[in-house]
């Protein structure tokens, strides 16, 4: 178990944590014809805006309740109200995401409360779905925001078992799939690709790989989301086979979805590496009661071969990552199976699934803390998100991109990580990145009676 370092600054220098209220909007973005509301002031907006135009090179639907001076004094309960209605009767979403940001949770807002309200004034609504969730920025991260987002969505949509129409097993090959903030677009498109390859149906919550693929729409602008889980497939999850969750972080978010239905669910902190791909795998063979498809059992074979052929670049690599917990998990369980050390690692925020991690010690801090700690460890490779790439030319160091936001790389969102044939990417990835810059290379010998001009 590692030594978990909690922060002692009294600031953040070039933070590494991304706001919970920016981690639920990314979920709510990943349900079709949805829109997310935060509860606070232009500002919030447009800072989470930036963010994931910058990431995603797309449109993106947000709003505000557009809070002011006087609203966060005496209250903004009006901005909430007024702010649905004009969302229910202009663009008619089937989900409207309402976050809060660290405004509305100091000025002491009750989210739920007013959307109870809101409903007994507003019945011709009753038709759309309001998700309300309490994300402040001064706590948590991107990963816990999207957390809370999604286990919102389950409280509010999923009906217990036993209600009419609602049977664990009855949706025959049906499988739910509650996928973590640390999975791209391309990694949920894989995964959905290896269910379906088993013969069953996935349904993805929430889904980005369809809603923020980079496809253009037939429509020339939409205000909501085009593409992603639909919520009529969320009210169907308590008739799933089973359910299958990637990412600890949704460990809060599972439970209650299991308490609730009664579906088995299998668990997995990543799918990164060898191990963690076949005990998915095994996972589906169990569900579906089928063979293991020759296509996956040949990207098996593919990455056996990859580790073979990496692991002499890889193998005593010195490696410094910031990150959130998932991410710094799967990413450190893959390079430590490969024969690398973790020289520096820092967590964004606390969470459990950090104890798990194989490092000696994990900092919970800033971007500063991860350059201070690879100096004086002499780590040769940095692994984070764009904000990292000061610090790697400060150093000297090659960075490899991942995470959220990758702002000077284009398509990084649609980059395939997990599963055999991302991780086998990924080792080449690495590999060459090594050998770019010679690690391992044996220094040249030159004769000290060598003469300046002589040969070596």
């Amino acid at each position: 178990m590692p030594e978990i370092i909690h922060r002692s600054k009294a600031l953040s220098v070039s933070p590494v944590k991304v706001s919970q209220p920016v981690g639920a909007s990314l979920a709510f973005l990943g349900i079709n014809r949805a829109i997310s509301m935060l509860h606070g002031s232009q500002g919030c907006t447009a800072f989470a805006k930036v963010f994931f135009v910058r990431h995603f090179r797309e449109p993106i639907p947000l709003q505000t309740t557009a809070m002011d001076q006087t609203s966060s004094v005496l209250g903004a309960d009006e901005n909430i109200v007024e702010g649905l209605k004009i969302l229910c009767q202009k663009s008619k979403p089937d989900m409207i995401g309402l976050p809060t940001t660290g405004l509305s949770e100091t000025q002491g807002a009750d989210v739920y409360r007013v959307v109870r309200e809101f409903r007994a004034a507003n019945p011709q609504f009753a038709g759309i779905a309001i998700i309300p969730v309490v994300t402040p920025d001064y706590s948590g991260c991107l990963e816990s925001g999207f957390a809370l987002a999604v286990h919102s969505m389950i409280n509010e949509l999923v009906r217990d078992a036993g209600h009419a129409g609602t049977q664990p097993g009855s949706h025959q090959n049906q499988v739910n799939v509650l996928a973590g903030s640390a999975l791209t677009p391309g990694d949920i498109e894989a995964i959905k690709d290896m269910i379906i390859a088993f013969g069953l149906r996935p349904v993805v919550v929430p889904d980005i790989s369809e809603s923020l693929d980079g496809h253009l729409h037939e429509d020339a602008f939409s205000p909501l989301t085009t593409g992603g889980t639909s919520v009529s497939d969320i009210t169907t999850m308590g008739n799933a086979q089973a359910t299958l969750v990637i990412g600890a972080s949704l460990n809060h978010a599972a439970d209650l979805l299991h308490a609730r239905t009664g579906v088995s669910d299998f668990r997995f902190n990543h799918l990164m590496g060898l191990d963690a791909s076949d005990s998915f795998v095994m996972a589906l063979t169990k569900i579906s009661q089928n063979p293991i498809p020759e296509k996956i059992a040949r990207q098996r074979a593919q990455l056996q071969d990859a580790m073979l052929d990496s692991h002499f670049m890889i193998g005593q690599a010195r490696v410094a990552m910031a990150a959130d917990p998932d991410l710094l998990c799967a990413f450190t369980d893959l390079l430590t199976s490969m024969g690398a050390e973790m020289v520096s690692a820092v967590a964004s925020a606390r969470a459990p699934v950090l104890k798990q991690i194989p490092a000696s010690t994990i900092k919970i801090g800033d971007l500063q803390d991860l350059e201070c700690t690879a100096a004086e460890n002499k780590a040769e490779l940095f692994i984070g998100n764009s904000h990292l790439a000061e610090s790697a030319k400060r150093l000297n160091l090659p960075l490899l991109r991942v995470g959220f936001p990758l702002y000077d790389l284009l398509g990084g969102y649609q980059r395939n990580w997990i599963g055999y044939k991302g991780t086998r990417q990924t080792l080449f990835d690495l590999a060459n990145i090594f050998l770019e810059h010679n690690h391992h290379e044996i220094s040249p010998y030159r004769s000290v009676y060598a003469q300046p001009n002589d040969s070596v």
